[in-house]
């Protein structure tokens, strides 16, 4: 790639889509466990909405890259062949279930961060201690056991992905028609039930933040599957997700010298600079700390669970309920639908007060 090289081209888009990514979120109040919280607590479906616009313009974003050629969206890790159905379902309801504990998912919590509040710093802090060691850590072996007891081999069916277009293809449907109709039928259909209500159109702070959202997850997959496509420099195929790469910057942070920067932990760094920045400009900026020792405790669990249920679920809010969602990955839609299960249980949990009454609570409201 001439003189720059290509690490240096995927790293600097990385830090400056979470820069961008950090400021929408801080400006817009896009967050992904508000909506949930707004649409159960208060009736609004508005914030969620807006989380339904950013997939809805992620797929439609993603899918035309991989249909012209430029990005091969088979490559990503959440199109693998290894179906982790259940550890999508079960690890989406735990992080959906923490978020709302921890105040944030994860890209709300960095953010959250950049704007000075000290209990996002330390749901970060337990978030990628737990990830971590359920990567590659004491969890490890756990994890392992039970992907190995769960998860359904594709390949061994004779299907190349797990994208809903190769599964349907397994019928003996034409693939790449069914990806187009699935892309307009998905990511269209999305774009068009949010915009359809007036309330939302009339917030255009969080139509702004939705469809930046999701241009924001294309462009990522543009930086590292166009920018980073060189056979003598390769780069993984990623875009933005918030599970594993605090992970990774917790671990850059502590071992500089020995690791290695990547996409993930610069999108990371970016969040909290970009979030830091527009809090400074329009001053919101605020140093927050605990009120009470039940408010640590739930930061404290609330990270634990996300960092555990984001790594069995492949990702987070964004990383599967937006980046794999794009890829239209069948765990990523398995995942999404844990995440949001999640959140609304961890929402009736804060109003009730024990799990028992919130799980009642959830099925007397359905």
């Amino acid at each position: 790639m001439g003189e720059i090289s290509t690490a240096l081209l995927v790293n600097g888009g990385g830090l400056l889509l979470g820069v961008i990514f950090g400021g929408l979120v801080q400006r817009t109040n896009f967050c992904t466990m508000g909506g949930i919280s707004d649409l159960v607590l208060l009736g609004d479906g508005s914030r969620f909405r807006a989380w339904l616009l950013a997939i809805g313009t992620a797929i439609l974003g993603a899918q035309g890259l991989h249909l012209a050629g430029l990005v091969n969206l088979d490559g990503a890790i959440y199109a693998t062949t290894n179906l982790g159905w259940l550890g999508a379902l079960l690890g989406g309801l735990g992080f959906g279930f923490g978020m709302v504990q921890a105040g944030g998912c994860g890209s709300r919590t960095l953010v959250r961060f950049g704007a000075g509040n000290l209990k996002s710093l330390v749901a970060l802090l337990v978030l990628g201690i737990t990830a971590y060691a359920t990567l590659r850590g004491i969890i490890g072996p756990a994890r392992q056991w039970f992907e190995g007891m769960t998860v359904i081999d594709l390949k061994a069916r004779g299907i190349p992905t797990q994208s809903l277009p190769d599964l349907f293809a397994a019928l003996g449907l034409p693939a790449r028609p069914l990806r187009i109709l699935l892309a307009l039928g998905i990511g269209g259909g999305l774009v068009a039930y949010a915009l359809s209500n007036a309330r939302f159109r009339a917030r255009p702070k969080l139509v702004i933040g939705g469809i930046g959202v999701g241009l924001i997850a294309v462009a990522g997959w543009a930086v590292t599957g166009i920018l980073g496509n060189d056979e003598f420099e390769p780069v993984p195929l990623a875009s933005v997700t918030f599970v594993a790469p605090v992970a990774d910057s917790l671990l850059y942070l502590m071992t500089f010298t020995g690791a290695t920067l990547n996409f993930g932990i610069s999108t990371v760094g970016g969040m909290i600079l970009g979030a830091f920045v527009v809090a400074k400009l329009d001053g919101s900026f605020r140093i927050e700390s605990f009120s009470s020792r039940d408010d640590l405790i739930g930061h404290l669990l609330g990270g634990a669970l996300m960092g555990v249920g984001g790594v069995f679920a492949l990702g987070c809010t964004i990383g599967q309920g937006l980046t794999g969602f794009s890829t239209l990955a069948l765990s990523s839609v398995i995942a999404f639908g844990g995440i949001c299960l999640g959140g609304v249980l961890g929402v009736r949990y804060l109003e009730e007060g024990n799990l028992r009454d919130a799980v009642r609570a959830l099925f007397a409201a359905r």
